[in-house]
């Protein structure tokens, strides 16, 4: 094929898409080597080969049937890495439920907005994470929990919930655990649960992904076996993954960076998952690479820079190391060098997608020229398209920055309970607006430019500015306030507030951070708070976030980073 004349590319392959659910996937893996390792949890002393893997996430799919949950209900996950949620990922999807992934950093604020939204029947969370209280957050939200008949809540706030499943081996009143309901299956119900299986279909949805809306509220996005399973294995195969490759995931499984661009790149590959750490801690990843032989390591760069940095780095042997992914934000051309360089992922690629789309559109090949794969996200994936199109949808010729759409098996079904929402994403013709500015060159390479909205990513964090602004309108001190992002060295961007108080009303900078932290995640509490009188704006007055950016960097003295 000779260079291209628009912005126009399709990834035409030779190799089928898979048109299995991810219950059949994981049953055809594992007869295909039921001794192979699947996955190490350091942090848990676990090791289960596949044939343990699948038993173990039937034993829960069927203790979460026998509960009386039914194809189509929604099963919440809110933990940090752990084995379990490996369990619930699997688990649920030979139970034909669809998995609602919760961020670990939610505060009461989000987990009580996201448990509504999906219509959660049942709810699996670990007691906490870090300082983040998980079972306060629920009693905030259901104070009935703790006089309720474990597998009978019933809460004015949250209707739908019925059944809360907590990890650990304590007990905790209204709530079932874990292991209780994961209890070892007989025969005959294994035997049951994969006929019900062969009656799932691969369209069926299966996950659902929050991710912010620019208009405030998270969307959230869902996802079905076939979305996935396919992503994961093109992924996978863009990594040349085999049964004999070690995965190391320090990457959050709630996001698609864990548990598709991870766990299922492997599953498809009958490659092994190892999770080093609940959450990423620079050490435990590199003891995890040297102790298991890790032919692979995912992480933003943030992740790799904090490895690459830490001061005990020279004694770990990351000999083994041959591939990875580097996501979530721009990866800067000298971390790249470091990373192939001292790390020895001579094949490390860059990806890039959003959870609309399961989430890999494009993806640097292992044999790019260095230069290619950091300044560039690659090339389309297999069996999807991608356009670039002007402000009246016209497609733009090679090389023109233009809004990115996507079509194929990786578009979502749709934003849950939200068809506003979904028909202003997917337009008539099937394509997902992603809302990117790109470029796609002659040869067909894509660099991605800007973005349309004014998304912040804060170290592989997506923050949307609308989000933060609603819930500051919260604070009854505040009467205005505007959300952006400025450079920053070691995350890429953080967020900045400016704030116009409420007549007569006192509020600083500490309290302002301070309720920030009470009620959001941490990586959506802003780095910078200032007090005005005024926003600049324009003649119709729209905020000027620009000039408000622009202000911000002359006083921090700071500049724009270059990536490339």
């Amino acid at each position: 094929m000779g260079p291209l004349t628009q912005s126009y590319v399709h990834g035409a392959s030779p190799t089928p898409l898979i048109g299995e659910t991810i219950g059949a996937l994981l049953r055809r893996v594992t007869a295909e080597g039921p001794g192979r390792l699947a996955l190490v949890a350091r942090h848990q002393d676990v090791r289960w080969t596949y044939a343990e893997l699948l038993r173990r996430s039937e034993d829960l799919a069927i203790g979460l049937m026998a509960l009386g949950l039914k194809t189509g209900d929604r099963v919440g996950i809110w933990s940090a890495n752990r084995s379990e949620w490996v369990l619930a990922q699997f688990g649920t999807a030979l139970a034909g439920l669809i998995l609602v992934n919760i961020n670990p950093a939610y505060r009461a604020h989000e987990f009580d907005y996201a448990i509504r939204k999906s219509g959660c029947r049942a709810l699996i969370l670990s007691p906490g994470h870090k300082n983040n209280d998980y079972f306060a957050s629920l009693r905030s939200s259901a104070p009935e929990i703790d006089a309720a008949e474990p597998g009978r809540l019933a809460s004015k706030k949250l209707p739908k919930l019925e059944i809360v499943i907590r990890l650990g081996a304590e007990t905790t009143p209204g709530m079932l655990n874990f292991d209780g309901v994961a209890k070892p299956a007989t025969d005959e119900e294994r035997r049951a649960l994969a006929a019900f299986g062969a009656k799932l279909q691969f369209d069926d949805p299966i996950n659902i992904q929050f991710t912010s809306g620019t208009t405030g509220a998270p969307k959230g996005a869902t996802l079905t076996h076939h979305n996935i399973v396919n992503n994961g294995f093109f992924i996978g195969e863009a990594m040349r993954l085999t049964p004999e490759d070690r995965l190391c995931i320090p990457v959050p499984y709630y996001h698609c960076f864990g548990m598709v661009l991870g766990n299922l790149a492997c599953i498809t590959h009958g490659a092994a998952m190892v999770s080093p750490s609940e959450a990423f801690d620079p050490v435990a990843a590199l003891e995890a690479v040297e102790a298991e032989r890790c032919t692979g390591l995912h992480g933003v760069p943030t992740m790799f820079i904090a490895m690459l940095d830490h001061r005990e780095f020279g004694r770990f042997d990351l000999g083994a190391l041959r591939t990875g992914i580097m996501a979530g934000s721009p990866c800067p051309v000298e971390v790249m060098r470091r990373v192939v360089e001292r790390m020895h992922m001579r094949e490390v690629t860059i990806a890039y997608g959003m959870t609309e789309t399961s989430p890999v559109s494009f993806q640097s090949a292992h044999d790019d020229p260095l230069e290619r794969r950091v300044s560039t996200v690659g090339r389309i994936q297999p069996h999807l398209e991608v356009k670039i199109v002007d402000n009246e949808g016209r497609i733009v010729p090679p090389g023109q920055p233009g809004e990115l759409l996507t079509r194929g098996y990786s578009v979502m079904r749709g934003y849950w309970d939200d068809p506003g929402a979904t028909a202003g994403a997917i337009d008539d013709a099937g394509f997902m607006h992603t809302g990117d500015l790109a470029t796609i060159d002659a040869e067909g390479y894509c660099n991605i430019v800007g973005r349309l909205k004014d998304m912040i990513i804060r170290g592989g964090e997506n923050i949307y500015p609308r989000e933060i602004e609603e819930f500051l309108y919260t604070h009854p001190a505040v009467a205005d306030v505007q959300a952006f992002g400025i450079p920053d060295r070691r995350y890429g961007e953080e967020l900045c507030v400016w704030i116009r108080r409420r007549e007569g009303a006192s509020l600083n900078e500490n309290e302002v951070i301070a309720f920030c932290r009470a009620s959001i995640a941490h990586y959506k509490t802003p780095r910078y708070v200032r007090f005005v009188e005024a926003f600049p704006m324009t003649v119709t007055g729209k905020a000027q976030k620009f000039l408000m950016r622009q202000a911000m960097m002359q006083e921090l003295s700071l500049a724009e980073e270059k990536t490339a």
